[in-house]
């Protein structure tokens, strides 16, 4: 029987197949992958970012950032710390809240105002109508989501939807990915497209920092995906893995925004996701053992370098990442 993980699999495989814009270059991927560190080291969550080491609450704040794990569209109108990106400056922030207050209850999140989460985030004092104010706002609407979710269903557990999960990744991804913000699902030539994004990274989270703890337990987290962003296709563009149209690069590397649910756009991540997908075949027929998720952590923290980071990388405003 297919799950969401064949599912995903299985649309990018069509896109990739049929797209006009973004195209894998199979011929370096043979030495692509000889040349990536061993899967098995690939890096875990940064401590001095992330709120680790407070047992089930480590677990909360993981649930909270993934629901806030978007914004890289809005990133040039963001106030950020200098050195930080969009990501490490809501990581970071939302690390500085919870050690402020420790874990919030649901109904504490349940209750929160958009001014307050700028304020959380470091986005207060901005004028009506300047962009980060939106971002702030789907922000808003994202975290209050999960707590209804919790609310609702689960008496105000946090980790409700993480025990009725029973250790399947699957079911959570269904279950997070079900959120309004969260439905990750595009359309590509009349095609759906599920990507999951936020959804299966907070799985990722959950079993890197909860190591020997029931939370950080999966059954089948070698079926993730990478989580399909901007980010580790724009990594694989500037290793020569991925190649775009003239016209694309040319919007791309002009900071034109990629619209969302462009064909562009659901191609940059499908081709992304499937040249992963290649880049695993060819480990394990090498007789290293590797996932797409062990592959996403050194692929994205690759791009955290000076050098990739100096090549602009699209951008598009949606709440999927």
């Amino acid at each position: 029987m297919s799950d969401v993980f064949d599912d995903i699999r299985a649309a990018c495989r069509a896109v990739m197949q049929g797209a006009r814009h973004v195209r894998i270059r199979e011929e370096r991927l043979e030495a692509f992958a000889a040349a990536l560190p061993e899967p098995r080291n690939a890096p875990g969550l940064d401590p001095a970012h992330h709120w680790l080491g407070h047992g089930e609450g480590t677990a909360v704040f993981l649930l909270l950032l993934d629901q806030v794990n978007f914004g890289s569209g809005w990133s040039a109108h963001l106030r950020k710390p200098p050195g930080l990106s969009t990501y490490f400056t809501t990581a970071s922030a939302l690390t500085r809240w919870f050690e402020r207050e420790g874990a919030p209850s649901a109904q504490r999140v349940a209750a929160l105002e958009e001014p307050e989460v700028a304020r959380i985030f470091g986005q207060d004092g901005l004028p009506p109508g300047h962009p980060a104010r939106e971002l702030t706002a789907l922000w808003t609407r994202s975290l209050r989501d999960l707590a209804g979710l919790a609310l609702a269903r689960r008496g105000g557990d946090w980790l409700g939807p993480v025990r009725a999960a029973e250790g399947s990744a699957a079911r959570l991804v269904a279950a997070l990915g079900a959120l309004p913000l969260a439905r990750d699902v595009q359309r590509w030539r009349g095609r759906e497209v599920p990507f999951f994004k936020r959804a299966q990274i907070t799985v990722s989270d959950l079993a890197l920092a909860g190591a020997g703890q029931w939370w950080g337990r999966w059954d089948d987290l070698s079926r993730l995906t990478i989580f399909a962003d901007n980010l580790v296709p724009h990594v694989l563009r500037v290793e020569g893995l991925l190649e775009y149209t003239p016209a694309l690069a040319a919007r791309i590397d002009a900071g034109v925004p990629v619209p969302r649910d462009s064909e562009e756009e659901v191609e940059i991540r499908a081709c992304g996701l499937h040249a992963v997908e290649l880049l695993v075949e060819r480990l394990n027929a090498r007789g290293q053992a590797a996932t797409a998720q062990q592959l996403d952590q050194i692929l994205w923290n690759r791009g955290q370098s000076p050098r990739i980071k100096a090549v602009p990388r699209h951008r598009t405003q949606t709440t999927f990442y």
